[in-house]
């Protein structure tokens, strides 16, 4: 398979081993000076995906490996910086053989944590333990990996991308701010997020120019810290009150007493009452507010990282407003609605052709099969359903706001770049794909 072209004025992506290829890509106005936009046709890309789903269905999931190629060099194809189009050059051979070898490597670990884990003593107890450490710390690994690959099939004006560094020294430092975040309810997180792109924008390259990382966490933390607080304030104080206003220890006598338990902790704890109210409300506020503000802190952080990107004198500053993240994340509430009624439909007629065809068979065995299957089956397409609905009204979505709300400052710096770096083997593409932690 080879490289994308540059987009022109009729230019068609080429299909994978035989497979979809993409539409053309329809005239559009010259860009205006130190602008990005994206290109692409929303139509075409829904094509593009749903005949991926489809052969994703026949192929047992296989196909995802062309998918990815496929869905790629459309977005990279189509995303334009000062009239320049991005071009990526992975093939869906790489990630298959990345893939492989993650699975060879993968299989011994696996076994090793499962014999641990039936080992007698500490080592047995602890298997749990260690086998969330040992994955979490390879999935980071992963993921540094896994982006070094793709900036090293990523070319721009003929010069490609690569990044340097120690994917186990990124894991390391993941890994620690993580424990940091967790043990401070998530007020380190702003910190840990810029020292994590700090390590990784300073050991990126565009050629021979380096980029860098300017954002600061003390800048996300000020934009952050009132979510922070209607997020988290309710489950705080909760824990705060139940913690302060109950007497732990005759509460425990209370239940030891056996007898009417529910007068003993009255008249031990006569607040326990309105602590376990609150202590009962606060998850369900945090899950609810969780998915309302969601998109308010995707595009803050979104916005925050955009503005701290550096490639030599290069600056970006982004103009993302919250309001199109709301937007966008109602327009795919509403396509999931449109889809779930179409599925409540397709559904009861399934169900209703389904019991009057087996009992006219009165086979119990065959109908008990056919029911399982045919539940597997529409399991299958409905997860599909989503997954495709996600990836076209959210997820490109994300990508063209991404592009089409920046600006870029002294773009003459990437003007006398030389090329240099070569490119990385896909093993950190695959092992992110074994281990679910992969991304575009």
């Amino acid at each position: 398979m080879t490289a994308l072209d540059p987009i022109g004025p009729s230019p068609r992506i080429p299909a994978v081993a035989g497979f979809a290829a993409v539409a053309p890509v329809r005239p559009t106005p010259p860009p205006a000076p130190g602008s990005a936009r994206f290109v692409g046709d929303e139509r075409a890309y829904w094509r593009l995906m749903g005949r991926g789903a489809a052969l994703l269905v026949v192929t047992l999931g296989i196909y995802r490996f062309w998918l990815a190629t496929d869905q790629r060099r459309f977005l990279w194809a189509n995303s334009e910086i000062a009239g320049d189009t991005l071009e990526y050059t992975g093939t869906a051979r790489e990630l298959l053989i990345g893939f492989l070898i993650a699975i060879a490597v993968l299989i011994p670990i696996y076994a090793g944590l499962f014999l641990a884990s039936l080992e007698l003593g500490a080592i047995g107890e602890l298997s749990g333990v260690i086998a969330f450490v040992l994955l979490t710390l390879f999935g980071q690994f992963a993921i540094y990996r896994a982006r070094r690959y793709r900036l090293t099939r990523t070319v721009f004006r003929g010069v490609r991308l690569h990044q340097t560094g120690s994917a186990w020294v990124y894991a390391l430092y993941s890994m620690a701010w993580w424990i940091i975040t967790i043990a401070t309810l998530g007020l380190a997180y702003p910190w840990g997020q810029a020292n994590l792109e700090r390590y990784k924008m300073g050991h990126t390259y565009y050629g021979d120019l380096r980029g860098r990382f300017a954002a600061t966490g003390t800048r996300l933390f000020v934009r952050g810290i009132g979510l922070w607080f209607l997020l988290m304030g309710p489950l705080v104080a909760s824990l705060v009150y139940a913690v302060s206003n109950i007497d732990w220890k005759e509460l425990a006598e209370a239940v030891e007493l056996g007898d009417n338990v529910v007068g003993n902790i009255e008249s031990a704890s006569p607040n326990f009452a309105t602590a376990l109210g609150l202590l009962v409300m606060a998850p369900i506020w945090f899950a609810v507010a969780a998915g309302l503000l969601y998109p308010a802190f995707q595009a803050m952080t979104l916005r925050w990282w955009t503005s701290g990107v550096r490639v030599g004198e290069m600056a970006v500053t982004s103009r993302l407003r919250t309001s199109q993240m709301y937007g966008l994340y109602l327009r795919f509430l509403g396509y999931l609605m449109l889809f779930g009624l179409g599925v409540g439909v397709a559904s009861a007629l399934a169900i209703g052709i389904f019991l009057w065809l087996f009992q006219s068979i009165g086979n119990e065995t065959l109908t008990e099969i056919g029911g399982t299957v045919g539940a597997m089956i529409g399991y299958v397409l409905i997860m599909l359903g989503y997954w495709l609905i996600y990836q076209v009204t959210a997820r490109l979505r994300i990508w063209r706001l991404s592009f089409e709300t920046v600006e870029l400052s002294s773009l003459e710096a990437l003007a006398h770049v030389k090329a240099a770096g070569a490119p990385s083997s896909a093993f950190g593409e695959g092992l992110a794909d074994a281990l679910d932690v992969g991304g575009l």
